[in-house]
């Protein structure tokens, strides 16, 4: 199997690359890993210019010698090209399983929204920086690789349909043309570094969208790194989703094992 890494937001470093391919090595060293050259490109904040993303994207989506796409890293950037790059799409790009969180959401989104069958939040290859990050990649590499179901977040109810965002992801591309039908779909949403208010306000919105009134429910990942509010805001992350499933008539379904953590499990859109 050969997979693709590309890096549609911020810039991926060389020295994470070398550790992952040692990690994929040791675990699959069948596997042909290709980092695309657009990964380390600097441009401002992102990986490359906006063109030089789209191009990349498009490329390893449109080579049928690709099984699988595998977004690099999150930071910001995807929404700039996610609608270009889509447009340009072939026959091919549908055929592969594309895998990663955060930022890549709106990439996810938009392939959803446009039908394409493999799809998951999960594990990117930026997180063999972090603590615990080995086990992450040998996470994303399993589900990739042979769809390992010790890969999955455990929760996940056969026959339900699912999907994952990172909050302020999904709350950003709501009423956009990135935004999928979740219609009776379980929706896992996760947070990191943002304000308790901003996550009071993120929930408010997400909520109040009539489209996002139509989920099954709402499971709540890890919420981490948070800034102190000064004032205390007063409620934890579980509160304020209960508050606003609950005045949204959305059934709060309790917590999911995803988040922005070495520890973040496969979450499949759609059935599986």
């Amino acid at each position: 199997m050969r997979i693709a890494i590309v890096a549609p937001s911020s810039r991926f470093k060389e020295e994470a690359a070398a550790r992952v391919r040692q990690i994929a090595a040791a675990r699959y060293p069948d596997v042909e890993l290709f980092f695309h050259p657009q990964c380390f490109l600097t441009h401002n904040h992102f990986a490359g210019t906006d063109a030089e993303r789209a191009a990349a994207l498009v490329e390893v989506a449109n080579d049928p010698g690709f099984g699988a796409v595998w977004l690099a890293r999150g930071g910001y950037g995807a929404c700039r090209v996610v609608e270009d790059a889509l447009a340009r799409f072939g026959e091919a790009a549908r055929r592969k399983a594309w895998l990663g969180y955060s930022d890549a959401g709106y990439l996810l989104a938009a392939l959803y929204k446009a039908g394409f069958p493999d799809l998951a939040h999960g594990p990117m290859p930026s997180d063999a920086m972090h603590e615990g990050g080995e086990a992450a990649v040998a996470r994303g590499l399993d589900w990739l690789v042979r769809r390992d179901a010790d890969a999955l977040e455990r929760k996940l109810a056969i026959g339900d349909h699912h999907a994952a965002f990172n909050l302020t992801v999904f709350s950003q591309l709501l009423g956009t043309a990135l935004e999928p039908d979740l219609s009776d779909h379980v929706l896992l949403l996760e947070e990191v570094s943002e304000h308790m208010y901003r996550i009071d306000r993120s929930f408010s919105h997400v909520t109040g969208q009539a489209s996002v009134r139509n989920v099954a429910g709402i499971r709540l990942g890890r919420v981490s790194d948070v800034p102190d509010n000064d004032p205390d805001f007063g409620e934890d992350e579980e509160s304020v989703a209960r508050h606003w499933c609950q005045r949204a008539g959305i059934a709060f379904l309790g917590r999911a094992d995803i988040g922005h953590d070495s520890a973040n499990k496969v979450v499949p859109f759609g059935r599986f």
